[in-house]
């Protein structure tokens, strides 16, 4: 079994009974035993963590001495063992007094070089009754952790008696940047920089025998690095600076503190054995990307790639975690945070209130400013959109999801139409007919998106909105559909043979739903040359609105599309005789078009205009106004018949 793998209290880690550590015949300190020789280094019983040392050493006293409450408090070579043996908290009385001892126990150590056993009783009970004081006080006093400093760390991060709360309040700091405010007992006030937390891990790190607490909070400490990676990319305070270069020269690290991070991090994986996830980084240039704040979040979705694939039980404690940590009011590493997420909710048990809390903080995200956390978060709903437990829930983020369907990213609308259409399709999830109505509305403009995925599922989603069975806001709905007849139309001709289909099949269901049996026929017989001269014989009034929608397809990038617009135009520039508004601005469109890149669709607006000048010049009669009037009238027969007007059907046909 490694050594960081095997619980403290199966090690010998236990503090050294004051009678082995002041000799076996109990004399005091520095005193020689009987057998007139020194104890050899390997004559006591400490944790081999600790690199227990020979007490033959001179001690020297502290120049400054502590209060009299204060020296009674720590361990006297003159006492006896039955006081030795007395609880800590029957000796520790003054609170206000622990910072002085810690800081006491450090200067005798600095002091006293071989003799860490002597102080170490009194360090562990110090420990337990007042963990905090304890560890702010040592990270204050020896904030670049040196040598006595780091001999405490390991008897206090060893010790199965103070491990764990010592472990917690190092990951307090941890959590913080650049510095963790507090106050000790003693009403000391002193910051304490996160970097001192990341030296003293980095430190405890490279002893052969690592503490099990280190194990146990390893998601948290990973979590907590990346942490530091990230903010120390952003800010670098000029104190933490100072601090750092002094840390530097003590260690000789050429390196930043972002850097640092990273390679305790680093130091970290493979204490828990997973160096195929380090190596794994380096080839995939992970860790120079991770140092980048722009890039940071990928290089953390790659890590939690890369971790995934090496043990499921690791992420989910760390997705368990992150789901804490971004439960909170304003998270300061959300983006990070939620593509660390992201990559791993596969490892969630989504069960009970579990998947309220994804579902809250993903909808949180899908109304955020941030472009990249909105892709995040749609990411992670089609994820989850297989998952019985999280699909019920998703009707409550239609509203969300449409308004993001006026976005700029590309990505972000193809993820949200996908999302709307897996929603819009299942029969348990109905949507509410005042947001289908928007949602019809929002899909409009996107039947011309530059890209041809939101294209296709925008026009398939419409389909599916329009086949519903809305009891409310009918007339409503039947407005959009005759907004669609057109574009539709144009994108039946797609260069995108997918794009070609649903726009046929869509535009036949919409003829359907509108009760058109002339359009539905046209498009059922693929006459769709047809489908111009049926759709402005309906109602001329709306030749207008027709126009403005056609114009812009002149300038499509598909050569098909232009041509259609081309086509439509002439068309109805024939309907429009005697408009001469609506036939200069198609005249005005179509001279435009002449010099088209593409020499068959210039020769065709040429053509067009050319046809259209000369029916314009040819006039318009008499007998063709009246022609056009009859036609008019026989299409709104029903009315007229009742008032007894053309009976002669003959007549209106001619």
């Amino acid at each position: 079994m490694p050594c960081h793998a095997m619980p403290c209290h199966a090690m010998p880690c236990h503090p050294i009974p004051w009678g082995h550590a002041h000799g076996q015949d109990g004399r005091g300190a520095g005193q020689t035993p009987r057998s007139g020789r020194a104890p050899s280094p390997g004559a006591s019983r400490g944790c081999p963590c600790l690199g227990s040392s020979g007490l033959g050493c001179v001690l020297r006293p502290l120049p400054q001495p502590l209060s009299s409450g204060c020296a009674r408090s720590l361990p006297d070579a003159a006492v006896d063992r039955t006081q030795e043996q007395d609880p800590a908290r029957g000796l520790f009385r003054r609170t206000v007094e622990v910072p002085a001892m810690v800081r006491y126990i450090h200067q005798w150590l600095m002091d006293n070089q071989f003799a860490e056993q002597r102080l170490n009783r009194a360090l562990l009970d110090l420990t337990e009754e007042q963990p905090a004081d304890v560890v702010m006080t040592l990270l204050c006093v020896a904030p670049s952790c040196d040598r006595a400093a780091f001999t405490m760390w390991k008897s206090i991060m060893c010790s199965p008696r103070t491990a764990e709360p010592v472990q917690l309040m190092l990951l307090d700091v941890l959590g913080s940047w650049p510095e963790h405010s507090t106050f000790t007992s003693d009403g000391d006030k002193t910051g304490v920089f996160v970097l001192a937390a990341t030296v003293v891990m980095w430190k405890i790190l490279q002893v052969p025998c690592v503490p099990q607490m280190v194990t146990v909070y390893f998601p948290h400490l990973l979590v907590h690095l990346l942490f530091q990676v990230f903010f120390s990319t952003l800010d670098m305070p000029e104190e933490v600076d100072t601090f750092w270069k002094g840390c530097q020269q003590q260690y000789g690290l050429a390196t930043s503190p972002s850097r640092f991070a990273v390679r305790t991090l680093k130091s970290l994986l493979c204490q828990m054995e997973h160096e195929d996830v380090v190596l794994a980084m380096e080839r995939k240039r992970g860790w120079d990307t991770l140092l980048c704040a722009d890039t940071h979040h990928y290089a953390v979705g790659l890590l939690a790639r890369e971790i995934s694939r090496v043990s499921i039980p690791l992420c989910s404690r760390i997705a368990r975690y992150l789901l804490q940590l971004l439960s909170t009011l304003e998270p300061r590493w959300e983006l990070p945070a939620l593509a660390f997420l992201v990559e791993v909710l596969e490892c969630l048990n989504l069960s009970g209130g579990s998947a309220n809390r994804v579902l809250q903080i993903l909808s949180r995200h899908l109304h955020s400013k941030c472009r990249d956390r909105r892709r995040l978060a749609l990411r992670a709903l089609l994820k989850l959109i297989d998952n019985p437990s999280m699909s019920e829930k998703m009707w409550s983020l239609t509203e969300s999801l449409v308004e993001l369907l006026c976005d700029t990213d590309g990505e972000i609308v193809s993820m949200t139409v996908t999302l709307l259409s897996f929603i819009s399709q299942d029969k348990d999830m109905l949507i509410g007919s005042s947001i289908a109505l928007r949602l019809v509305e929002a899909l409009l403009p996107l039947f011309d998106h530059d890209n041809s995925q939101v294209q296709l599922l925008s026009i398939l989603l419409f389909q599916t909105l329009v086949s519903l069975p809305l009891q409310k806001d009918k007339k409503a709905l039947k407005t959009h559909a005759r907004q669609s007849l057109l574009p539709l139309f144009f994108h039946c001709h797609d260069e995108d043979g997918r794009v070609a289909q649903a726009s046929q099949e869509t535009l036949l269901c919409v003829a359907h739903f509108l009760k058109r049996r002339d359009l539905e026929k046209v498009v059922k017989n693929k006459k769709l040359w047809k489908f111009t001269e049926c759709l402005l014989a309906d109602d001329s009034s709306r030749a207008a609105e027709h126009l403005r929608q056609a114009m812009p397809y002149l300038e499509s990038p598909e050569e098909p599309l232009r041509e259609a617009a081309i086509r439509f135009l002439g068309m109805a520039g024939r309907q429009l005789r005697g408009k001469k508004e609506e036939l200069q601005l198609i005249c005005e469109a179509l001279e435009g078009t002449a010099n088209d890149i593409s020499v068959a669709v210039g020769s065709l607006a040429i053509q067009t205009l050319y046809i259209l000048q000369a029916v314009e010049r040819a006039g318009y009669s008499i007998l063709d106004s009246l022609h056009d009037q009859l036609r008019r009238a026989w299409r709104t027969r029903p009315c007229l018949l009742g008032l007894g007007w053309l009976r002669c059907r003959s007549c209106a046909e001619c």
